[in-house]
């Protein structure tokens, strides 16, 4: 029979056989932020829709076709996180935090775009916002704390896109650049790239729009169009990750797509996804505070898709290994096997057992398939003898041990085993 209800198309369901890969990767990125010195920001899942037009940007891709925006029952416009920068900065600014602050988010963005592999409409974001910095130490920091974030996940061969799109001072100069070049063919670009044809031609280079890529070939340089301080700040970036052996391309094409990026704008590509390789994205935000009512505050972040990072490290992680299966060879010995179970688990070591009253063969083929590292049996002889058998799941060798020494046992054995593995 046909279930009768869905997950949403652009959404999935992460089950338990998958969902240690999601961990796994979360719990590196939480610990590079931890050794980077960034603390954790957990903002709501939804905000004003202001937030994201004034912040995004009223004529992005994001605003005007991928949002998620409803009318609460107050009458209030409100929209599910299309991205994570804006929500930060407002809480920045709302709790009036001072200094430099480093912070770091795990969160799901919504997005009403076409799904495809490693992109739906929920997903996973992981970021960070360094605000309150304006120096290229901060900005080569970012991109250092993410490639330590690839080495620790194992996925080898990223490599940086590295840009800068200028400031306020410096960028006239090259939107009237764009205009003289985009002008015309403006009959050739879509319509949202006409439009920003006025707003922002600097967008035009960040459209996916095959007609779109094609005109712009040849388009003006927007490192060719940088003030001398926009031109020192990127010099700075480029001597820090020289010096910390980063690999990173000079890309003049990376723009990214949102109107608050002011100079340094990078993404960085790995080669398991194809065309679509980019698995992280972010710059500079040194407008965004002052946008959004605040002060002028310098800031920089990315953000990364931990599904895209799932699928581009494909099967080089290994599954975790249930410690012990609890094994009971009779009705009578299940009782004992439960308690055996429970104790094992408060004492940390991951256990599990048979809860459906299958025969013994079953429970070890069971415990082979959670990949159990040891089998701890219970039958009529280790009742009446108040004893545990311990059969090593790799080698077969079994051990009689008595019944209070197990979880010591099993404990010192596990912590023997982690050390060889090291």
């Amino acid at each position: 029979m046909a279930p009768k209800y869905k997950a949403p198309r652009g959404t999935q369901d992460v089950l338990p056989e998958d969902s240690w890969r999601w961990q796994r990767v979360e719990a590196a990125f939480r610990d590079i932020c931890r050794r980077y010195g960034y603390g954790e920001i957990r903002t709501p899942l939804f905000e004003e829709t202001d937030l994201f037009v004034h912040g995004t940007g009223p004529g992005t891709e994001i605003v005007n076709k991928q949002m998620y925006t409803f009318e609460d029952r107050g009458g209030r416009s409100l929209t599910l996180r299309p991205e994570g920068t804006p929500s930060v900065v407002r809480a920045y600014l709302e709790h009036k935090l001072t200094g430099v602050q480093k912070l770091y988010y795990v969160a799901p963005i919504f997005r009403y775009e076409r799904p495809q592999a490693g992109r739906y409409r929920q997903h996973t974001q992981l970021g960070v916002e360094a605000i309150g910095a304006p120096g290229h130490d901060m900005d080569a920091e970012v991109i250092a704390l993410f490639h330590d974030f690839l080495d620790a996940i194992g996925l080898q061969g990223a490599v940086t896109h590295l840009s800068s799109i200028g400031c306020p001072n410096c960028r006239p100069a090259l939107s009237a650049a764009l205009r003289g070049f985009f002008g015309p063919k403006l009959a050739d670009l879509c319509d949202f790239c006409r439009a920003r044809y006025e707003t922002n031609p600097l967008r035009i280079l960040d459209c996916k729009a095959p007609a779109d890529i094609e005109a712009r070939q040849g388009a003006p340089n927007a490192l060719d169009h940088l003030c001398e301080e926009c031109r020192e700040h990127f010099a700075g970036v480029r001597t820090q990750l020289d010096a910390l052996a980063i690999p990173y391309e000079v890309d003049p094409t990376i723009v990214r797509g949102l109107d608050y990026y002011s100079r340094t704008a990078f993404e960085v590509v790995h080669p398991s996804l194809g065309a679509k390789d980019v698995i992280m994205g972010g710059g500079r935000y040194d407008g965004l505070a002052e946008m959004l009512g605040g002060s002028p505050t310098p800031g920089i972040g990315f953000g990364s898709g931990l599904e895209r990072l799932i699928l581009s490290l494909g099967d080089k992680q290994l599954p975790p290994r249930l410690a012990v299966y609890v094994g009971a060879a009779s009705p009578d010995a299940h009782q004992s096997a439960f308690a055996l179970a429970i104790e094992l688990r408060r004492a940390g070591i991951p256990a599990d057992l048979d809860y459906t009253g299958r025969s013994l063969r079953a429970q070890m083929r069971e415990a082979s398939r959670l990949g159990a590292r040891f089998a701890a049996l219970l039958g009529e002889d280790e009742l009446k003898a108040n004893t545990v058998t311990v059969r090593d799941m790799d080698t077969g060798e079994q051990l009689t041990i008595p019944r209070a020494q197990v979880a010591q046992r099993l404990a010192a054995q596990r912590a023997a085993q982690a050390e060889v593995e090291q």
